[in-house]
């Protein structure tokens, strides 16, 4: 698949080689490059995944990196599911309860 000028697209780039990465970032971070992936609107003619690419984002910057998706979905989630979260959340809810009940009062 190509994408054409206008498209909507995602680029990624290495900003950071490991060796480039500031002294103080922990060890296991230090060992892997520093990436950028962004979405923008294709500035080339044409352009098939794998090729380096110019974008320009909605807020107008232009960025340059290489072509990893077209036309690519919003995704978003909270995550894996942490029952930590759900039983501080139920006793919040039975907190409330009381409060709400002693107020009545």
């Amino acid at each position: 698949m190509e994408a054409v000028r206008g498209q909507w697209v995602q680029i990624h780039k290495i900003i950071l080689k490991p060796g480039e990465r500031a002294p103080q970032v922990p060890e296991d971070t230090a060992k892997v490059p520093f990436e950028l992936r962004v979405k923008g609107y294709l500035q080339d003619e044409k352009a098939a995944i794998g090729d380096l690419v110019t974008i320009k984002t909605p807020i107008g910057r232009e960025v340059k990196g290489q072509l990893i998706d077209i036309e690519p979905r919003y995704t978003h989630d909270f995550g894996d599911y942490v029952s930590v979260l759900d039983e501080a959340g139920a006793e919040l809810q039975e907190l409330m309860r009381k409060i709400s009940e002693s107020d009545e009062r």
